[in-house]
């Protein structure tokens, strides 16, 4: 499994990144940069339909909480539940799924900046039409090197990390449910989304800087194009009612 991966995704973008330096004035900050947006790119429907997913489920929640409140028996809950799901052309995977897809894509990413030896050059891993740069500059915009540990680069990824996940948790927040229900259990979905908020943004910041300022920096700008892609296609849903 681990060999097919490297095959299909791994290979192939080690070989974009290095075609990518083979131009002469790109640094290996600003090819990471152009490498990390063409992958977002590539799976921005899967990314589009797993928001539009959300956003349709969080538009639903007071008709799935009536659902639970009329239906006790566990069994026919869940029968009604799907029933409501195909009504309203809802697929409830679909974000685990956009998961399962970008887990290797992302694994592939990280293993490269992590692992790739630059500026030194795998050539075992080149195919025959690419070429191996002459030069190779680890100074990001003639500013940063990328090889050694920044901390601006480890902060910057780990505030962008707060701001994604904090419109994840704004995404979860107070809904028609409360007052359905407002004795209702915890939501621990949305306590663990709070939680992660926090923690998470200094797991970033710890392995960002411990590691390199070029996987600090695809943290970054991964994040970045996150957000503004996930803001523009919740305003294209807003839009489109």
């Amino acid at each position: 499994m681990i060999a097919f991966f490297k095959t299909i995704i791994y290979t192939p973008l080690y070989n974009i990144l290095i075609l990518i330096l083979n131009v002469s004035w790109i640094d290996v900050g600003v090819a990471t940069v152009i490498l990390t947006i063409l992958v977002k790119l590539i799976l921005y429907p899967i990314s589009k339909k797993s928001t539009v997913t959300q956003t349709r489920m969080k538009e639903k929640e007071g008709e799935l909480a009536l659902i639970k409140e009329k239906y006790k028996d566990k069994q026919e809950q869940a029968v009604k539940t799907m029933e409501f799901y195909k009504t309203n052309n809802i697929n409830p995977f679909s974000s685990i799924l956009t998961v399962i897809i970008q887990i290797p894509i992302i694994f592939s990413l990280y293993y490269i900046f992590f692992k790739s030896g630059l500026p030194n050059i795998d050539t075992n891993l080149l195919y025959s039409f690419i070429k191996v740069p002459t030069d190779i500059s680890m100074k990001f915009l003639g500013l940063i090197d990328v090889s050694q540990k920044s901390i601006i680069l480890a902060f910057l990824a780990a505030i962008t990390s707060y701001w994604q996940m904090d419109l994840a948790s704004k995404s979860m927040g107070d809904t028609k449910t409360t007052k359905i229900n407002p004795n209702k259990k915890p939501d621990f979905a949305k306590i663990m989304t709070k939680q992660m908020k926090y923690t998470m943004p200094f797991i970033v910041f710890f392995i960002s800087w411990k590691i390199s300022g070029v996987v600090a920096l695809y943290w970054f700008v991964s994040n970045v194009f996150g957000i503004a892609q996930d803001v523009y296609i919740r305003k294209q849903i807003k839009n489109q009612k």
